[in-house]
């Protein structure tokens, strides 16, 4: 099976908005390797603020780096035991994310924004 996304479960311990931020952190990074327009089209991930969740696509090559780097992050930021990360086979509904605005947008992919 193929993980089309991975889905982040936090402890309580971790602030959300927080991981939020440093997700966006690792689309900075990953745009240093494909570029903002390429991150722009292909990253995708939404919040559950009430199940304390992110998901993140990584379907596509940039999307896979994103994941990456995200969990380095995560686990040098709050450990390994503040939180899980596993694929769940399946896509998420596109959530597409501008890291400069700290938003995010409900939109397809191509669709103005």
């Amino acid at each position: 099976m193929t993980a089309n996304a991975y889905r982040f479960e936090f402890e309580p311990t971790v602030p959300l908005p927080e991981a939020e931020m440093s997700l966006h952190l690792a689309m900075y990074a990953v745009e240093g390797l494909y570029g903002e327009a390429r991150v722009r089209l292909e990253a995708n991930y939404q919040a559950d603020e009430a199940q304390r969740t992110i998901s993140v696509d990584g379907a596509s090559e940039v999307g896979a780096a994103i994941v990456k780097v995200y969990t380095s992050l995560l686990l040098r930021e709050y450990g390994a035991d503040a939180f899980r990360v596993r694929p769940t086979g399946t896509a998420i509904p596109n959530a597409v994310t501008k890291p400069s605005s700290g938003t995010t947008i409900d939109a397809q992919v191509g669709a103005s924004v």
